[in-house]
Parts: structure tokens; sequence; C-alpha cells
């Protein structure tokens, strides 16, 4: 029933885009001073019911420029990873580990105690999954909160920066800007790749050992 949720959130949010982007800012830039802490609120809300993250940064860049957008940014992505462990961990939790059954589940576990930071920060490097999904599922599965926010930190830096860049960019018409910013996501993306394809790798040797 928690799949089929977000499944359903994320049709409604991410493809259908049923929350107008627009309207948020212009309530974000009604709040003056309080702008960039209202941002964050608002947008690690947003983003974790599946309002697609790089249009969130691309905004903040457009509101904040690149600098003062990129922490914004940051700061919304951290916000957005912390409230979709905690929704994954209460909802989904005792159905993953049962769905997984019990030697797998404790395989995961010993997992996530040795590498579960690092599975966050390269989590955020694999180009097209959902930030928000990936995070509902950690939770799920018993991540801790301090490493979920860490990892998200430190993982999102290049792609906030990317996306941030981009919609601030489009502000100032600087197409220096929109260059170095197509340049590091397509670095991200390449290493993101890798990453994905030895962790899999590792993970299929795990499985391979334990069976």
């Amino acid at each position: 029933m928690f799949a089929v949720f977000l499944a359903v959130m994320f049709y409604l949010l991410a493809v259908r885009h049923v929350i107008n982007i627009e309207d948020v800012r212009r309530t974000v830039a009604a709040t003056g001073p309080a702008a960039p802490l209202t941002y964050i609120v608002l947008s690690a809300v947003l983003g974790a019911i599946f309002v697609p993250g790089p249009i969130l940064a691309a905004s903040s860049g457009l509101l904040f420029g690149p600098i003062l957008g990129v922490f914004v940014t940051l700061g919304a992505t951290v916000g957005t990873a912390v409230v979709a462990s905690l929704v994954g961990r209460r909802a989904g939790r005792d159905s993953a580990r049962a769905l997984l059954g019990a030697d797998r589940a404790d395989r995961i576990d010993a997992l996530i105690e040795r590498r579960g930071l690092w599975a966050v920060v390269g989590q955020r490097f694999v180009p097209g999954l959902s930030d928000a999904l990936a995070s509902y599922a950690f939770g799920a599965f018993g991540v801790p909160l301090w490493q979920m926010a860490v990892g998200a930190l430190i993982g999102s830096v290049p792609r906030a920066f990317v996306y941030t860049a981009l919609g601030a960019s489009l502000g100032n018409r600087s197409p220096v800007l929109a260059y170095v910013a197509i340049g590091v996501w397509c670095l991200t993306a390449i290493v993101g790749a890798f990453a994905a394809r030895s962790g899999l790798r590792n993970w299929r040797g795990h499985e391979g050992e334990a069976d």
C-alpha cells in the first residue's frame, strides 16, 4: 500500500505537475528577508512529495542567485532526505524486512552498518534516480538519520550546483555559467554510472558468497 501511495504521488507531482512552481516562487518572494529559510522548508516538503528536484533547485537559482541559491538548495535537499527517510522508516521498515526475508534483511542491515553513509552519497551521483524515492527506501531499510543527512549533503553538492547555476543563468543570461553547469553535470553523470556499476558488482559478489 505504501508503494502504491508513492507511485501515485510520483505520477501526480513529478509527471502531471499538479503543483504550480510559479505560485511557490511568488509565495517565497513575498516573505522578504526570510525568503531563503522559507524556501528551504517549502522545497524540502515539496521534494519529499516528488516535485522534481531539478525544478526546485533551478527555482532557487532564479530567486537567490548562484551562490546563496546553492546553499538554499543543499538545505532543502537535506530536509527532503530527512523527511522521506523518517516516513519510509515509519511506514516501510517492518514490511521491507518481511518482504526480503530474515537472512537477506540481516545482510542488508550489516551492509548499511558498514557503508550506509557512502551508499547515500553514491546514490546522489546516479543519474535518473529519484532522490526522494531513494530516501524512502533508505529509511525503510534502516539507514540512520544522521547518515541520511550527511550523505545527502555530501552527495548532492555537484547536482545542487548544476541545477541552481542553470536556474541562475536563466535569470542573469550568463552562458558561461550554463556551460560550466552542464560540464559538471556530465562529469557527475559519468562518475555516477561507474559508481553504480561497481556497487552492483560488489553487491552481487556478496550475494554469491552468502549463497
